[in-house]
């Protein structure tokens, strides 16, 4: 058994593995469960840290504090180099992540019973869209962080690879394989060939034909379903008395995991009394002053993505959003979902046909379409990708742990 693990640091959760014979390779990281959700909740009641799920019920338990979220997104972005403020503190982004990071290593560890001194970690094809420089800067920050923590030795996997890789353990003849890894952040794929008789080759450059991505994920469907649904009852869309229109930043930092923070600023409450006198609906704009002074933006995005995870299996999903005031009831259907994500979905369409071309390979040849990933769920995005190879089969990964499964093989032949 290597001292080498794999982790998948994920925008809404993250997970470790470690091969080793007659044992499960996922790892538990909390409550027994192998995934952590990548949350940060600074308790400025008892001066605490906590993380996952425990920092989100003290979250929302109400307890006065910080909560951060979508932390990988600020790879490859200026804000790498900002920094927030916590309990009267400056926190940089950089350390802020390196907590997290060193958090999930020590849980690991724990769980092994061991120390891991060599990591595979896992990488969308793109961090950030057509922007090189950034996408570098971007592993190089990561790599960075993960020396930081403890880690020697440091190795990176394309993400849908590494899913590859642990689809591949399972199949008992040569296939062609898309792989479709749907995550938080970003829609990544990868056209490769596997079977039993290519596991054992150390370089498997040559059994991949393409691979693509577009910064497109779960997070961003969350964000259009809420401003499409949820937050013209706060105003988003309606006017002023003089005509002109209300300005839509304060809705898209609500509806964005990353930015909720920023709209609870005194800037922005000052801001906010100002206009409710000056608007047609002031209600409404009440109703957003209220979410905003009880901290609720961020239990109002977990709202969202609870409707959107349930319209997955369902045409409507009924949102009780009981912290409004007044609380609202509000039906949600797929018909409107898919509506406000189509244009999202057109582009991850167009990055499989490009993906395609890029490789060759007619939409007959592909044997199976793995999806993998917490957002793989999409009904509509799910049915855009199966209709671009209409003949091949699905196959449904562990949406949370293919990716980690796969990284500890790599780490595994890595560092052996």
């Amino acid at each position: 058994m290597a001292n080498a693990c794999g982790i998948d640091f994920g925008t809404s959760n993250s997970t470790v593995g470690w091969v080793r014979p007659g044992h499960p390779i996922m790892l538990e990281l909390e409550d027994g469960k192998i995934t952590l959700p990548s949350v940060v909740f600074f308790n400025a009641e008892d001066d605490d840290t906590s993380y996952g799920r425990a920092a989100l019920a003290e979250y929302l338990a109400g307890c006065e504090g910080r909560l951060m979220r979508s932390l990988k997104s600020l790879l490859g972005t200026s804000l790498m180099d900002g920094q927030t403020e916590v309990g009267g503190r400056a926190l940089p982004f950089r350390v802020l992540l390196a907590q997290f990071i060193g958090e999930v290593k020590q849980r690991a560890e724990r769980a092994a019973g061991r120390p891991f001194e060599h990591v595979v970690l896992g990488r969308p094809v793109h961090f950030i869209d057509d922007d090189a420089a950034a996408d570098q800067l971007a592993e190089d920050t990561l790599a960075e962080i993960a020396r930081n923590v403890g880690f020697r030795d440091v190795a990176f996997q394309y993400e849908p690879i590494a899913a590859a890789f642990e689809y591949e353990s399972q199949i008992d003849r040569e296939e062609l394989v898309l792989i479709a890894d749907i995550g938080g952040g970003t829609s990544d794929f990868t056209l490769v060939r596997l079977g039993p008789e290519r596991v054992a080759r150390a370089e498997r450059a040559d059994d991949i034909l393409a691979t693509g991505g577009v910064h497109i994920g779960g997070t961003d469907f969350d964000k259009y379903l809420s401003l499409s649904s949820v937050m013209p009852l706060l105003g988003y869309g309606s006017q002023f008395l003089s005509g002109a229109d209300v300005p839509s930043s304060y809705y898209f930092n609500l509806a964005t995991w990353h930015t909720i923070n920023q709209a609870y600023t005194r800037k922005m409450q000052a801001q906010l009394t100002e206009m409710i006198r000056d608007a047609r609906e002031p209600a409404k704009l009440q109703r957003l002053q209220h979410l905003i002074e009880e901290r609720s933006g961020h239990w109002l995005a977990m709202k969202v993505e609870e409707g959107k995870i349930a319209l997955s299996a369902q045409a409507s999903v009924q949102l009780e959003l009981e912290r409004l005031a007044p609380p609202v009831l509000l039906e949600v259907t797929r018909d409107s979902f898919d509506a406000a994500v189509s244009n999202l979905v057109d582009s991850v369409g167009a990055t499989v046909t490009q993906l395609l071309a890029d490789a060759g390979v007619q939409a007959g040849q592909v044997d199976t379409i793995f999806f993998t990933g917490g957002s793989s769920g999409v009904h509509l995005l799910r049915e855009r990708i199966a209709a671009l190879v209409p003949g091949a089969r699905r196959v449904e990964g562990d949406l949370f742990g293919s990716i980690g499964a796969g990284l500890a093989r790599d780490a595994l032949r890595k560092f052996a």
